[in-house]
């Protein structure tokens, strides 16, 4: 275990992307089904991905929220602890707000579910960090990637609030080769009617940041047909990718 490092955060999308009310229902009812027992976020930001997610956490015992940058993690506890929010009851799980990251737990210290929610990419050795979580997984237990997807996509945006890459799926699923006991169990494209906003504004549009109203217009407008677009694609296209990995000891 080591110290916990302060890792500020450079983007300052948080805000604006928590009005993705929809698109955070959408990849929530794909994930929610593998929440159970002891739970980790890395890179909780603001807390919004654990609000959504507590409509899953009837299995969820524990919710460790992890984040390394202390102007963030002060905004979460704020979340955690505020009545009404996420406080835990008889229907929800106790939730705590902890800096650092995934080096800086306790090495005796396993989850059930890990997640990184538009995380991977923000960090430098996506490879390390996948086996390090691994590590952290108990037998039976569950791996939770959801990242930008196509490296054409690549924008200025992407840029401006620190991504290193985006992925395939062939490229997600390499960062967990040679991991054992790790199975992929899920790899999916996500957001097909998304993909061609995002191909506009890599190509003509080329913002570092969307407005409110971009924001709520794929939100309401284009995910929805996502949601109808993708069964019918069978997950095959898309401008985020899921991948989704078991531990089998």
């Amino acid at each position: 275990m080591s110290e916990p490092a302060e890792l500020p955060y450079v983007g300052n999308e948080l805000e604006l992307f928590a009005h993705a009310r929809n698109w955070k229902r959408y990849w929530g009812s794909v994930v929610g089904p593998y929440l159970r027992g002891d739970v980790l976020e890395v890179g909780a930001g603001l807390g919004a991905n654990a609000q959504l997610l507590r409509a899953h956490a009837a299995a969820v015992r524990r919710w460790v929220c992890l984040e390394p940058d202390s102007r963030l993690l002060e905004q979460l506890r704020s979340s955690v602890s505020s009545p009404g929010a996420i406080a835990p009851s008889r229907e929800r799980p106790n939730f705590e707000a902890r800096p650092g990251t995934v080096e800086s737990l306790n090495a005796s210290e396993q989850f059930d579910a890990i997640l990184y929610i538009d995380v991977l990419e923000h960090i430098p050795d996506d490879a390390l960090e996948i086996r390090r979580a691994a590590a952290r997984l108990r037998e039976g237990g569950h791996l939770i990637v959801l990242s930008p997807a196509h490296q054409w996509l690549f924008s200025p945006f992407d840029k401006a609030i620190g991504h290193y890459r985006r992925y395939t799926r062939t490229s997600m699923n390499k960062t967990a080769e040679g991991i054992d006991r790790l199975r992929l169990e899920r790899c999916w494209y996500l957001d097909a009617c998304g993909l061609f906003a995002s191909a506009a504004n890599r190509l003509l549009l080329r913002q570092a940041m969307p407005t409110l109203s971009q924001i709520l217009l794929w939100d309401r407008v284009l995910v929805p047909g996502s949601r109808v677009l993708d069964h019918l694609l069978f997950h095959r296209f898309g401008k985020s990718v899921l991948a989704i990995w078991k531990r089998n000891d």
